[in-house]
């Protein structure tokens, strides 16, 4: 009975052997294909491994998030919610503003996507001086807070007509997200999507190694030409998004700060964190979350972080001296290739 059996499992493991040496053939064969294009007023770069160039799927996937959260398009549903147009918003939108609004709660409102009028009064005036009045600052309080919008339905309701949406924290990372979406619909099983720095893996990149990314060190480069970097992270299977003003700094008091408004206050930050990476389950939460630990700074990041093992952080800081420090939840060690 014994060697009855053995003869007829003894086929079928060499149709298993056989079967999986052909499909690891292809897979080594199948090319890598690389995409480049201009969306959200950045550079996207997608590596994906497949027979089939997808250039022109992924382009018109890009442009349903373009068109959807552009406030550069006064057409976009964006803009057509800021101009308080009656419009429903689509699948797309109710996922991102539901995001938002979590993470804005999970953070005390220091991720929040009405605070662009804030964002933009204070303008240049961290070169010139010029700062805004307390007055005009304080004006601003009647109509930014993520508790101002709510969505009810498939419409956008504001408690103040003259509150503005802008999710550009979160859409590039969103994009990404959707680009991993439709890739993996079609079967892709190794990719990289990067739009703008905000970035989603899977599998092996075309060295049949983990995909491995640098975390810029934030310099004064307003030219972007050193592209030095901190680290190298082992991001596979994971979202990446950095969060900083690498090349764009104030000084007070001899001290180095990030351009960031705090949207509780109207007033840009004064705290060391210079640069916020976080690791994902998808890009759009990493995003908003890189976001808003910028806004928070170190010390209350780490608490949050401590509420959600689910994300991992690599922040660099400056310290009293003005030297560049690093910290990172004990979880990103395993991800440090150097």
């Amino acid at each position: 009975m014994n060697k009855k059996k053995l003869y007829w499992q003894v086929p079928f493991l060499l149709v298993l052997i056989i079967g999986s040496i052909v499909i690891v053939r292809r897979q080594h064969a199948m090319p890598y294909q690389h995409n480049k294009g201009f969306i959200f007023g950045t550079v996207y770069n997608i590596t994906y491994q497949s027979d089939e160039d997808l250039q022109s799927q992924i382009e018109a996937e890009l442009k349903k998030v373009d068109e959807t959260f552009s406030t550069f398009d006064s057409k976009s549903l964006i803009s057509q919610v800021n101009q308080n147009k009656p419009v429903k918003v689509n699948q797309m939108f109710r996922e991102v503003f539901t995001l938002a609004e979590t993470i804005s709660k999970e953070t005390d409102g220091a991720f929040d996507i009405t605070v662009a009028p804030m964002v933009n009064m204070w303008g240049f005036g961290f070169k010139t001086g010029l700062h805004p009045s307390k007055q005009k600052i304080d004006s601003l309080h009647q109509i930014v807070g993520y508790n101002k919008v709510k969505l009810v339905g498939n419409t956008i309701r504001k408690q103040d007509s003259r509150t503005m949406l802008d999710c550009s924290a979160i859409a590039k990372g969103y994009g990404s997200d959707a680009i991993a979406r439709l890739l993996l619909r079609n079967g892709v099983e190794n990719f990289m999507v990067e739009i703008g720095g905000e970035i989603v893996t899977k599998g092996n990149s075309e060295k049949r190694l983990p995909w491995k990314i640098g975390v810029t060190k934030p310099t004064e480069d307003s030219l972007n030409t050193k592209q030095e970097f901190e680290t190298v992270l082992n991001v596979t299977d994971k979202a990446m998004a950095t969060s900083g003003n690498y090349r764009n700094f104030y000084y007070k008091g001899g001290k180095k700060y990030a351009h960031t408004i705090d949207p509780k206050t109207g007033y840009p930050v004064q705290h060391s964190l210079l640069s916020a990476t976080v690791l994902a389950k998808n890009c759009a939460t990493a995003d908003a979350y890189a976001t808003s630990f910028m806004v928070m700074g170190i010390e209350k990041a780490c608490k949050l972080l401590d509420r959600h093992p689910e994300l991992m952080a690599y922040f660099i800081y400056s310290d009293t001296k003005g030297n560049l420090k690093v910290w990172y939840s004990p979880s990103m060690e395993g991800k440090i290739v150097e």
